[in-house]
């Protein structure tokens, strides 16, 4: 027990930096402390499951359970209003019916008047929609991770499934799509940080990452539901 408890507060630290990088992709009314009291379970879920012998880092297996644990409790509270809802329903059709009728991606300016909305109006909207998506892609990231933590990979059709459906998703972006996906998902940058390695502003990173999301989602929801 007490080497339990060193563990939990040697890194209470990695609670707050999860839950810092996850709030600033969520609306100012979700209450960060919430957040981080749900890592803190989430952690000690990490301390009492992790096993040593199958060799993977502490840090990196106690990260997916603290961002799952957070994730879990943003569900749980079904943090996107109905209004949002509806309108990411709406942006959805819109993007789906302007790319199949051109052929190719939708430049703001058609999208706001497929819309009829002005084009800040749209920046605005995928700003919020781009919070929303956050999550489910977000799990199946973290599904595909925890399989890696918690079975031999080798071994696993699942994870191997995994892996090669979510390749074929990732094929269907554009290449500053997936270079945003990549950054965010698994390199863990900020969308400011991104926006300064891309040398665009932090706005035109959240539209590719929405847009992005809209694709996988399309796609991996042929698979298992996202």
């Amino acid at each position: 027990m007490e080497i339990r408890n060193q563990l939990v507060e040697h890194y209470l630290p990695l609670v707050n930096i999860i839950a810092g990088r996850l709030a600033m992709s969520l609306p100012s009314h979700v209450d960060r402390d919430d957040l981080i009291i749900s890592g803190y379970f989430g952690l000690m879920d990490a301390v009492d499951r992790y096993d040593i012998r199958r060799g993977n880092k502490f840090e990196t297996y106690a990260g997916i359970r603290i961002s799952g644990a957070m994730k879990d409790e943003l569900r749980s509270r079904d943090w996107i209003s109905v209004s949002l809802r509806q309108k990411i329903r709406k942006y959805e059709s819109a993007v789906v019916e302007l790319e199949g009728r051109l052929g190719r991606s939708a430049t703001d300016e058609e999208l706001a008047c497929e819309l009829k909305m002005s084009v800040e109006q749209v920046h605005h909207l995928e700003q919020q929609i781009n919070a929303a998506t956050v999550i489910p892609l977000g799990e199946y990231m973290k599904s595909e991770a925890a399989m890696t933590a918690d079975t031999d990979p080798h071994k696993s059709a699942e994870y191997v499934e995994i892996r090669e459906t979510l390749a074929k998703a990732l094929d269907e972006l554009t290449e500053k799509e997936k270079l945003v996906v990549s950054l965010y998902y698994y390199d863990e940058l900020t969308m400011k940080e991104i926006s300064l390695i891309m040398h665009l502003s932090e706005a035109r990173i959240c539209q590719l990452h929405t847009k992005a999301m809209f694709k996988l989602r399309g796609f991996l929801a042929n698979i298992d539901g996202i």
